[in-house]
């Protein structure tokens, strides 16, 4: 118990501190305390700027973080697969393919992006459990199919992508996998989705623990499997498509974070639940921070960061697995 709650505060602290490092640093520049005092009402230029820009990428990369992490999670607990990933498994390409034709052919429909990407998100998914049921949901049969997937939708958005571009029509509100240039709207959309996906999960905790057992036995407790299944498959899509729609493609995180987060407060995903959700905003906003301050006045978008750290990773639990 003191492990588990000693993790809590260190990650929550880690968590605070790199969200006032990430607001006083870059091209505009402020100390911590004059940040603090701007924070809690005094005049301050720097911290107007900084409230309209860095502010609204700071949340978006906070929530798609928690988001990808939960998604990750839950996929885990549904599939009994630990290199289940929203990202991997193409389901978050298959979001953006869909997030990209309802902006572009639907731009009135911005606010229900999410939603919308949620269909494709859930395609994507349901494919990847078609093609792997015969061979009983093999874990590397899943990361196979996955990636067959994900280049399917990936390929897909590309080709819509050049057509669009010879048939000179605009293709504009894609997050892209850069958190540059977020705004407001963009923290009104994620937050909204994001709390919905985010309690849904805290809700069906217990429900990710009953499936860590065997089908028949969860089954003579009474616990309808199937439909635990499907609704904690559709949360976790949910999840990533809302991650997707606001932050682009950013895979690994799911991989990443529960497998860490397991280590330090167990499996109970009474704990390990919110947990993910603060480490995945940590890691995700630190990647984001550094992509801006590397090589600055270029930025490296958190995405390419997550991926030079997440193939290592995948290889080594494939291999670990083997």
């Amino acid at each position: 118990m003191n492990k588990k709650i000693n993790s809590f505060l260190v990650v929550s602290l880690l968590l605070l501190v790199v969200i006032i490092y990430s607001a006083i640093t870059g091209s505009i520049k402020m100390d911590t305390m004059e940040f603090i005092r701007a924070l809690f009402g005094e005049e301050n230029s720097n911290y107007t700027v900084i409230k309209d820009l860095r502010f609204p990428r700071i949340i978006v990369a906070l929530f798609a973080g928690a988001s990808l992490s939960i998604s990750g999670v839950l996929l885990q607990a549904v599939m009994r697969n630990p290199l289940a990933d929203a990202g991997v498994i193409g389901i978050s390409a298959g979001a953006s393919f869909v997030q990209l034709l309802i902006i572009t052919l639907f731009p009135m429909m911005f606010f229900f992006t999410p939603l919308l990407a949620f269909f494709g998100g859930a395609f994507a998914c349901f494919l990847v459990f078609m093609l792997s049921w015969k061979s009983g949901l093999n874990p590397l049969k899943i990361i196979l199919v996955g990636i067959a997937i994900n280049a399917m939708f990936t390929g897909l958005t590309e080709a819509f992508v050049t057509l669009c571009s010879y048939m000179n029509v605009m293709v504009g509100g894609v997050g892209g996998s850069n958190l540059s240039m977020r705004t407001w709207s963009d923290v009104r959309l994620i937050s909204f989705y994001g709390l919905i996906g985010l309690l849904a999960a805290l809700l069906i905790a217990s429900w990710c623990n009953l499936l860590a057992l065997q089908d028949k036995t969860a089954k003579s407790l009474g616990f309808n499997v199937t439909r635990a299944r499907l609704f904690i498959a559709a949360i976790a899509v949910l999840l990533a498509a809302i991650s997707t729609a606001t932050a682009g493609v950013i895979a690994f995180v799911g991989l990443l974070v529960p497998h860490i987060s397991r280590r330090l407060v167990g499996s109970d995903h009474k704990w390990l639940i919110p947990f993910s959700a603060l480490a995945g905003a940590l890691l995700i906003l630190t990647a984001d921070t550094l992509g801006r301050i590397l090589v600055a006045p270029l930025e490296i978008p958190a995405s390419t960061i997550m991926a030079i750290i997440g193939g290592p990773f995948l290889i080594f639990l494939i291999r670990k697995d083997k």
